[in-house]
């Protein structure tokens, strides 16, 4: 299979996107990359290979760039060929770091949104203590939502929890302010109702204080609410590792206990690290578009596209297509 991605996209590009590419290239024999970007500004970082193919273009998306009038009016920048390589068929899914909003919207002017699906929807997936995770969405794909298309987030999130994050039969849960049915905003109500009704295994209400600990294999949230948590998760990550580091560099006796926890230091480090869960896949699109992080070294980049190879393996998008329309409408 051929996966484009961006390489002028994130805070760290190229240098670190062709770094994950070629990356990938040695993990997965049977995977094919195409790189869209300035075929100069790349060519410090690139090696010859057989299965990586460069695609010129004279352009970028810069990240204070309006959204759509970017992707509306810059034709041959990276992120835009590369949508454009996936809605031709030139390549069954598409990974990017660069600006979220233009991405979105390259997802839905380009590749197109997914017959039946009222919103896409941006899907993350969060550390939990015990390692294994859990799938967000909506986190900013949206600002507002309706409960029929927080319905459909549970039906996407849930094919996408079951098919590449191997989770047998996943809990969904709704964020809300309490755990109780009738908890919430008007929102939150009538969601509930909605998803209680969806083809997924819904245990109902969860708290934001309950997800680090795994209480739902997929949360369902509007994008506003969504992406609060996603980013006060992602600060309190930095936050307490800030933290860490200030304690056992205080003294010559914290430095040498450091040294002995130093292995458990790292694990901790890796089962938050957002580089070793992937990217946030723009469900409810008629392919697969993985969103990396901003500031995505080449690890992080190397399960985006580990995520995309998954998601078309898996024909992710085929599943969400046939179960979307059982969702009830409200």
């Amino acid at each position: 299979m051929i996966i484009a991605v961006d390489g002028m996209g994130g805070d760290h590009a190229p240098a670190e996107i062709i770094a994950g590419a070629l990356e990938s290239l040695a993990v997965f024999d049977d995977i094919y990359i195409h790189i869209y970007g300035d075929e100069a500004v790349m060519a410090p970082y690139l090696k010859e290979h057989a299965r990586l193919k460069i695609i010129h273009c004279t352009e970028k998306i810069e990240s204070d760039d309006e959204p759509v009038r970017a992707v509306r009016r810059k034709k041959d920048a990276s992120m835009v060929r590369m949508a454009q390589a996936v809605k031709d068929g030139e390549a069954a899914a598409c990974v990017s770091a660069g600006n979220t909003g233009a991405l979105v919207s390259a997802g839905l002017f380009i590749v197109g949104r997914m017959e039946g699906v009222e919103r896409p929807a941006l899907a993350p997936t969060l550390p939990t203590v015990d390692g294994k995770g859990f799938v967000m969405l909506d986190v900013g794909a949206n600002v507002d939502s309706k409960p029929s298309q927080l319905g459909q987030f549970a039906v996407m999130g849930s094919i996408y929890a079951e098919k590449v994050r191997g989770v047998e039969n996943p809990r969904v849960g709704l964020l809300n302010i309490g755990m109780e049915e009738g908890k919430g905003n008007e929102l939150a109500k009538a969601a509930y109702d909605v998803l209680s009704e969806a083809p997924v295994n819904f245990i109902g209400n969860v708290e934001s204080r309950d997800l680090l600990n795994g209480i739902a294999d997929v949360v369902i949230a509007d994008g506003f609410t969504g992406n609060m948590v996603l980013k006060t998760i992602e600060g309190t990550a930095l936050a307490f590792f800030s933290m860490l580091k200030e304690v056992y560099s205080a003294s010559l006796k914290s430095k040498l206990s450091a040294v002995l926890v130093k292995d458990n230091l790292r694990g901790l480090k890796k089962k938050m690290d957002y580089t070793e869960y992937g990217g946030a896949g723009l469900f409810g699109l008629n392919s697969p578009v993985i969103k990396a992080h901003g500031s995505s070294n080449a690890n992080a980049i190397l399960n985006a596209l580990r995520q995309a190879r998954t998601m078309v393996q898996y024909d992710v998008c085929g599943t969400i297509r046939e179960t979307i329309g059982k969702v009830e409408t409200k």
